[in-house]
């Protein structure tokens, strides 16, 4: 039996008197992209910066390809890439300087960094403007930078937290492309996204997590088989309990468009 390369058994993140992500259990499988789901809050970033060691857990565990993230940083960080909730650039270098220091980083060798990096600045139609300053960069640029920087090292795991925010239509579709090359050659893919298009047409399988604890979890169908083929969007509504949010959000537009009139 395969080992998963993501394995995340009660992972657990306290801030005072907060907990922010409850003791949660989950596994990614090579060739799976694995959506997680939530509202607001929910704790989708907090788990997911565990797990790239930007956090340490209270308690818990997480092994990527086997490896500790807290007893074997560094080795399992080589495993990944990750692309933030905001992009986290320096301003002061161009794309071209930014993602030499990422193939340093990660020891690759001269040439080819020198040929992923064209490859991806063509792919990303970021070359007309690799020469320019990232602090110049609109918001969607710098997305794909941080893309670029993800995928230079061709990774085994991925860690994409809202990566199409900022993109435009044929970027977004690129980027679902080349996640599903990425899983087809083998590696895994856990994506956070509050576009349930995106979740329902791309994911594998999805969790939903809802106040730190896993809410539900399965493949889509699965999900919607439990309220009678129900959407993605109103299973998430209803194990969220947004959906009585938005029953009263109509009552109040309705009041409110009534009284206009």
């Amino acid at each position: 039996m395969s080992v998963p390369l993501i394995d995340v058994s009660r992972l657990l993140k306290r801030f005072d008197k907060t907990v922010a992500v409850d003791s949660i259990s989950f596994s990614v499988e090579a060739g799976e992209i694995f959506g997680f789901l939530g509202p607001n809050g929910a704790g989708k970033t907090t788990t997911i910066k565990m797990l790239t060691g930007l956090l340490r857990p209270t308690s818990g565990r997480a092994l990527l390809g086997g490896l500790d993230i807290v007893r074997r940083p560094e080795a399992a960080k080589r495993l990944f890439g990750y692309v933030p909730d905001e992009p986290n650039l320096y301003p002061k270098l161009t794309a071209v300087e930014f993602l030499n220091f990422v193939g340093d980083v990660y020891g690759l060798d001269v040439g080819r960094k020198r040929s992923r990096i064209a490859e991806l600045l063509e792919l990303f139609e970021l070359r007309a403007n690799d020469g320019e300053l990232l602090e110049a960069y609109s918001h969607g640029m710098k997305q794909k930078v941080a893309l670029c920087a993800a995928l230079l090292h061709e990774p085994r795991i991925y860690f994409l937290d809202e990566p199409t925010v900022g993109l435009d239509p044929k970027s977004a579709r690129l980027l679902k492309d080349i996640l599903r090359a990425v899983t087809r050659a083998g590696c895994a893919v856990m994506m956070s996204t509050h576009i349930m298009e995106i979740a329902q047409t791309l994911c594998d399988r999805v969790a939903i997590i809802n106040r730190g604890s896993i809410a539900a979890m399965g493949t889509v169908q699965e999900l919607r088989n439990l309220q009678g083929d129900a959407t993605l969007e109103d299973v998430f509504l209803n194990v969220t309990g947004g959906a009585a949010d938005a029953a009263a959000a109509d009552v109040r537009l309705t009041n409110f468009v009534a009284g206009k009139r």
